[in-house]
Parts: C-alpha cells; sequence; structure tokens
C-alpha cells in the first residue's frame, strides 16, 4: 500500500507547520518502526512536509493512519497518487502552476535513491509522476507567466511599496527560492541589490547576475539599514533576524518604511520583529497573490486534471503488471521445475534411452509447459488490464509458492 502523510499550507501556516512537521517526523518513524518500513521518500518544501511510503504490511484500518492530529493529512492508495500527481502538476502549490515542486520533487526522489530507500515501486511512481507534471505543463498553459512564490513575493511588495523603481533591495539566501526572488526583481529597475548568503561564491555568482553585490549574510548590518525591500529565503534550521538583532542594527532609529517578507520555511525573521515598527510578511501572506493566480488559470487547471486523470490509469495497469508478472515469474518457476523433475523420473524408468530420445523427451515436455503457460499468463495479463482484483488476488493465493 502506498501510504502519504503531510502538512502542508492547504490546512496549516507556517507557525502550524513549524510546529506539526515534529508529530509527522514522530509518526512516520512510528510506521517504520512498527512496519520496518525500507521504502520512502521525503518532501520538504517552503509550503510541505510530506512523506511517501511503501509496505505491504500495512493496511487502512491500522490505527496510526487514524492519527488524532487534525493538521496531519494522511492518504493511501489511489488518493495518496493522485495527490502526488496533482503536486507534481503544480495544482497543490499555493501559487498554481509553479515549476519550482518538479524540480523538488526529482531531488527528493534522487536523494531517496542515494540513500537506498526508494525501491521498485516508489521509483516508478515517482517516474510516472514527473512525467506527469512535465505532461501538463507541455500540454497546458497552466505555468505561463510569472508564476513561482519568488515572483509571488515581488507582487506583494509591489501592492505596498509601488513601483519598485529606484529601490534598494536586499536578498538573503542565493538558493533556488532567493534564485527565483532574484529573477523576478531583475526586471524592476531597483536602484541597488545585495545578496546576502553565508556560502559567499554563492552570493557572488547570484549577484553577478543581476549586477548587483554580493555579501556575507552575517555581514548585513550596513546593507540592511539601507534597503527599502528585504526578501529571506535562505534554508537556515534557525532565524536569522531576531527583534534583538534588528533594533541593534538600526540602533533603535528603525526604518518605519522597511518591508520584509520572508518566504522560508522554518521562517528566518522572529515574528516579534515586527514591535518594532517594521511591517513583515511572511508565506501565509502570499494567499490573496495566490487566489488571483488561481483564478486566472482555471481552465488550465481542468485541462490538468483531465491528463492527469488518463495518466492514473496507465499508472494502475503498470502498476497491476508489476504484480501479475512477479506471479507469472513465479508459476513459470514451479512449471519448470515441475517439468525437469518428471521428466527425468521418466527418462530413469525408460530402457534402452539414448541421447536423441531423450532430446524428443524434453522437446516435448517444453512444448507442453508452454502451451499451458501461455493460456494462462494471457488470461492473468488480461485481468491486470482490466483491473480485476479479485482475480489477481485468487492467481496470488493459487500459485504462491512455499
Amino acid at each position: 500500500m502506498i501510504i502519504n502523510i503531510r502538512v502542508d499550507y492547504t490546512i496549516a501556516d507556517i507557525e502550524t507547520m513549524e510546529k506539526v512537521s515534529k508529530d509527522l517526523k514522530e509518526l512516520f518513524y512510528q510506521l517504520k518502526s512498527k512496519f520496518d518500513i525500507r521504502e520512502y521518500i521525503e518532501i520538504n518544501t517552503c509550503n510541505r512536509y510530506e512523506y511517501f511510503i511503501y509496505t505491504d504490511l500495512c493496511d487502512a484500518n491500522e490505527p496510526l493512519l487514524n492519527h488524532t492530529n487534525q493538521n496531519i493529512i494522511i492518504e493511501h492508495g489511489d488518493s495518496a497518487v493522485l495527490h502526488l500527481f496533482r503536486m507534481t502538476s503544480g495544482l497543490e502549490s499555493m501559487i498554481i502552476g509553479e515549476d519550482q515542486i518538479l524540480g523538488q520533487v526529482k531531488d527528493s526522489k534522487n536523494l531517496s535513491k542515494k540513500e537506498d530507500h526508494c525501491g521498485k515501486t516508489l521509483d516508478t511512481l515517482f517516474t510516472k509522476a514527473i512525467h506527469v507534471g512535465q505532461s501538463v505543463r507541455n500540454k497546458t498553459k497552466i505555468n505561463q507567466g510569472s508564476v513561482s512564490i519568488g515572483s509571488a513575493a515581488v507582487d506583494l511588495a509591489e501592492e505596498h511599496l509601488g513601483d519598485l523603481k529606484e529601490k534598494c533591495v536586499l536578498v538573503l539566501g542565493a538558493g533556488k527560492m532567493g534564485t527565483l526572488v532574484a529573477k523576478a526583481l531583475s526586471e524592476k529597475n531597483l536602484k541597488a541589490i545585495f545578496v546576502a548568503n553565508r556560502t559567499y561564491y554563492k552570493a557572488v555568482r547570484l549577484a553577478q547576475d543581476l549586477g548587483g553585490e554580493a555579501i556575507l549574510i552575517d555581514n548585513l548590518e550596513d546593507k540592511l539599514t539601507h534597503a527599502d525591500l528585504i526578501i529571506t529565503a535562505t534554508g537556515s534550521p534557525h532565524p536569522i533576524l531576531s527583534k534583538e538583532r534588528v533594533n541593534n542594527i538600526f540602533k533603535g532609529n528603525i526604518n518605519k518604511n522597511l518591508i520584509i517578507i520572508d518566504i522560508a520555511n522554518p521562517r528566518d525573521v522572529e515574528d516579534d520583529v515586527k514591535e518594532l515598527g517594521v511591517k513583515l510578511f511572511n508565506i501565509d501572506d502570499l494567499r490573496g497573490i495566490a487566489d488571483k493566480n488561481k483564478k486566472l488559470r482555471e481552465d488550465e487547471v481542468k485541462e490538468a486534471e483531465k491528463i492527469i486523470e488518463e495518466e492514473f490509469i496507465l499508472l494502475k495497469e503498470s502498476f497491476n503488471l508489476m504484480e501479475i508478472n512477479a506471479i507469472i515469474g513465479s508459476l513459470r518457476m514451479s512449471m519448470e521445475e515441475i517439468r525437469q523433475r518428471e521428466s527425468q523420473r521418466a527418462i530413469i524408468k525408460l530402457d534402452d534411452v539414448d541421447a536423441k530420445t531423450i532430446k524428443t523427451i524434453d522437446k516435448m515436455t517444453q512444448s507442453i509447459v508452454n502451451k499451458i503457460f501461455y493460456d494462462i499468463s494471457e488470461n492473468i495479463k488480461q485481468a491486470a488490464q482490466n483491473n480485476d482484483k479479485d482475480t489477481i488476488k485468487m492467481c496470488e493465493t493459487i500459485f504462491k509458492r512455499e
């Protein structure tokens, strides 16, 4: 059974996600321990924490799958698969159609394979999901235009600052999200843009692309006091800007027009920074931008859902065939063992058997087994294509090898 456990922006704000992620991890380890789970993929982004798990030992009635935490979503079977397809297609993102999730899912799968806990089932599932995401983007206009968390953050800044022309902007973080922010800012004719990162060469590389200046994240003081806008998108596990640090940097003389947009998860900026008079926004504040984007893409979403449904049917056929191939392989092996054993018995009982007779017996028994096996295997494959679970289950029972 394929299981998905997650907490995401659809039912939790950023603060709740940060807290519930610990409960989610605990639930995962409980499942992992109880069912000796060796096949799983973890996905962490600014809007979600998720685990995809595959196990034959757990069923839908498992008590751990009836978790009391209302902020943890638990799905299994078809629902879990469809969620993954919708996610890679950009339909489960806060910013509908954004491309970044596809890369994030690829990275999660590759990491899982590297750490040796992505088996055949999840490998097949995620390969298909990535294909679905690519197909949706190729066949629809779901990702047309400016669609990313980074571009949404810039849109939010413009709602509060107006035109960003001649503004000074500081971007904290030169990773994938910081790069998206910088890309969205590059068209705004800024007065100056500064890129800060703990790894200096990454900041230099991004700043050069933008015609900006790179600084180390520990040396923010001078640039921060001159900034009109700060957008933070680091991967730090701990806050970078606290109330005390910001107050010390400004020496008590806070720029009341300063806007900080924190799109990191966990957050880079402590919430009490707002008490200094700074306008502080986070991922939750992008929901208004996200709603506008969603309305613009309603028709594309419908087209994407049709593609997802078609690909889902094909995946189920693939999974059924994977299951059936194991049964057929086991059956073929059993039949061959019986053929060889019984042929040998017959040869021993016959008098004066030469090599030519042995070869004839071998070919004849092979032919008999092949003809019987062909009809059986074709019928089993047909059951798989028709998603005939009862017949598949019966075949597993009848042809089970002890």
